[in-house]
């Protein structure tokens, strides 16, 4: 089993979001994140989807999308693509560890984005794998909460999705 990131093109209406994840349900397989938000162009929303499989459950799945009337453009992303993901993660903030969290806010250039006498929000943005690595390194201070946006990725280079 391996993680693929599957980028959708569809049109930006009501229902096809419900439309392409009941695909997904129907046929047994599970995404591992997905996100989705209009484009440049307000009449089409791209869908990322990351999910894992094989090799026929790829396939299976670019075929099923591709015959989805409000599908306009399925990829599968190159693993050189770019890939970012947001977090928030609030952790405990007690003085005896503070400047260690402080630290890797600054090791990880994340943000700060609220602070009390009793908790600190941090922000983090970057590869999945960096956000593993955040959290990990905060289990240790407590984790009082956080969540995450999922991938969001575009190929290198000077093409467009929309363009192949």
């Amino acid at each position: 089993m391996s993680k693929f990131v599957i980028a959708v093109y569809v049109d930006n209406k009501y229902g096809v979001l419900t439309r392409v994840t009941s695909m997904f349900t129907r046929r047994g397989f599970n995404i591992d994140a997905l996100t989705v938000g209009e484009t440049e162009s307000p009449e089409y929303s791209r869908i990322t989807i990351c999910m894992s499989g094989d090799g026929y459950a790829r396939e299976q799945m670019i075929n099923q999308l591709r015959k989805l009337y409000n599908v306009k453009k399925v990829e599968v992303l190159q693993e050189e693509a770019i890939k970012r993901e947001l977090m928030l993660i609030k952790v405990k903030n007690t003085g005896e560890h503070r400047s260690e969290i402080m630290t890797a806010v600054d090791v990880f250039r994340a943000k700060v984005i609220d602070y009390t006498t009793n908790e600190m929000c941090i922000e983090v943005t970057g590869e999945p794998s960096k956000i593993d690595a955040f959290v990990a390194l905060m289990i240790p201070f407590g984790i009082l909460e956080m969540c995450r946006t999922g991938i969001v990725a575009l190929e290198r280079g000077a093409t467009t999705l929309f363009e192949k």
